[in-house]
């Protein structure tokens, strides 16, 4: 064939969608940084977006895989945007993200390589949702796979913490790995080398990318290894659990060890030790157990002022913010947090006694004492009083607001073990009651409203059902319509109208009427 006629190469076209902190742009600098060690001309663009959590950017990069020596001076002509289904390597940091790229029609079946990581970093509104408001990644992958033409998932993110190192390491290995990068391993390494920014712990996290979507051998030892340290970090007595619930305990006495102390972590521990019992003789993979050990460790850990303020005054916390602002080493930063204390943060902190009477002296008064605080935390006098505040930690046991959480933490645990004696199906609604529990302030009061509603309800149901299959059954779809009653609304209507109860009132905030003197 003559030369006049041979086809010219295609332009190769790279989306790499991440999150700040990523290190997206890091990645686009390696892949321009592989080009030019190959010759090839190459072009980047970064589009900053809000799409998902107002910190996913887009970065775009286009490589001609033809040496620019060869071209005789001749230049190709790159786009600065990508084109829906007009790129060639789609590359993801977490699989919402992934999901907002084929949203955007930029993966094409017949051309697109996707490589994207399985884990979630959780949106606000999947956060703040009264349920369950995470959204489904199974469908995200069924349309990966459906949508590209070769997919590449696997959780990344795990794999860049077994090795140090950051994200973007092992997703530049896995796009090396996928082979529709025109470029080679060593140009891929040279480009990290040549960063000269944690070259070792990041040549690990792209040699693992690399091998696992290229299936290398020294694969499963690794695997292996992170297995064996993973079971040796569970505690003796999460060991002691059945199989199905280890991993959750351990997490869940992490989470309560923290939150106060190991004879805190001991109370949990034989909390759900008392439910799984319940459960053995119905045998299975216990979900009751598990259910009520997973709400148990975050209504354990319930928020109050002192966790807050041991929150914000952690070491790993104000180097976060430094890292969001970007503040560089040395750089001074101005801190400012806001607070809102009211009647019922101030009286959580005080026994019970001193509490109840304190509540009924200023009742009448208690929109006037909820006034915001600004607090400079980055001057010595304002970050002590955060450090007093957490210091109170070994006092909490003595607070109301400890007192009435554990009083009814008791009451849904003592459900839940009652409702086990006559049906798990029941039992399992009822441990799922734990999520009603949730945020503090008002959200925190209506949630401890609406499961005390629904307890109550079960518990004059449980006093009058009888014991065949279709009274069980109805009593367990009771609960399950009550509990997602009080999830759909807030503020408790829809639950009081699933219960057959009055509907409860709204409160009304204060109007405060200011008179102003006429205009002269």
């Amino acid at each position: 064939m003559n030369a006049a006629h041979t086809p010219s190469p295609r332009i190769v076209t790279v989306l790499v969608a991440a999150m700040g902190g990523e290190g997206g742009g890091v990645l686009a600098d390696w892949l321009i940084s592989a080009a030019t060690a190959h010759g090839f001309p190459v072009q980047s663009t970064s589009v900053p977006g809000v799409a998902q959590r107002t910190g996913a950017t887009n970065y775009y990069i286009e490589i001609y895989p033809v040496p620019s020596a060869q071209l005789g001076g001749a230049r190709p002509v790159f786009s600065l945007t990508p084109n829906p289904g007009d790129v060639d390597i789609v590359a993801a940091s977490e699989l919402v993200e992934a999901g907002r790229v084929l949203q955007g029609g930029f993966v094409h079946p017949q051309r697109t390589t996707l490589v994207a990581s399985l884990h979630r970093e959780y949106a606000v509104s999947e956060k703040s949702a009264m349920g369950d408001g995470r959204y489904d990644g199974q469908r995200v992958t069924e349309a990966a796979q459906r949508l590209a033409q070769r997919t590449f998932l696997f959780d990344m993110r795990a794999l860049a913490w077994r090795n140090g190192t950051v994200i973007n390491t092992v997703m530049f290995g896995a796009m090396a790995g996928s082979g529709a990068l025109p470029f080679s391993r060593e140009a891929c390494e040279q480009a990290i080398r040549e960063s000269g920014k944690a070259v070792e712990a990041s040549l690990n996290g792209f040699a693992a990318g690399h091998d696992h979507v290229t299936g290398a051998a020294n694969a499963a030892p690794a695997e292996q290894g992170w297995a064996a340290a993973a079971a040796a970090a569970l505690h003796p007595r999460a060991r002691a659990m059945p199989e199905p619930l280890r991993t959750l305990v351990n997490h869940g006495l992490r989470q309560v060890s923290d939150y106060q102390d190991a004879r805190y972590a001991d109370l949990y521990l034989d909390r759900v030790r008392a439910v799984c019992e319940a459960e053995r003789a119905h045998g299975g993979d216990f979900p009751v157990t598990r259910e009520t050990a997973r709400y148990l460790a975050l209504w354990m850990s319930y928020e109050d002022v002192i966790r807050v303020a041991d929150l914000k005054t952690r070491g790993n916390r104000l180097q976060r913010v430094r890292k969001e602002v970007g503040a560089r080493d040395g750089e001074p930063l101005r801190l400012t947090e806001y607070l809102k204390p009211g009647l019922d943060e101030i009286c959580s902190l005080l026994p019970t006694r001193a509490a109840n009477w304190l509540r009924t002296r200023l009742a009448h008064k208690s929109h006037k004492l909820s006034i915001g605080l600004h607090m400079r935390t980055d001057t010595v006098r304002g970050f002590a009083m955060l450090c007093a505040l957490r210091s109170l930690r070994p006092l909490r046991r003595r607070t109301s607001r400890y007192a009435f959480e554990q009083a009814m933490i008791e009451r849904w645990l003592d459900a839940v073990r009652r409702a086990l004696a006559l049906d798990p199906r029941l039992a399992f609604e009822l441990a799922l009651c734990g999520n009603l529990v949730k945020g503090y302030g008002e959200t925190s009061e209506r949630g401890h409203r609406n499961l005390g509603a629904v307890l109550d309800d079960m518990q004059v149901a449980m006093a009058s059902v009888s014991h065949d299959a279709g009274s069980l059954e109805q009593a367990a779809d009771r609960v399950r319509s009550a509990r997602e009653a009080a999830l759909a609304d807030p503020e408790g209507r829809t639950l009081a109208r699933a219960l057959g109860l009055p509907a409860p009132e709204v409160r009304a905030h204060p109007i405060r009427i200011v008179r102003r003197r006429p205009a002269r």
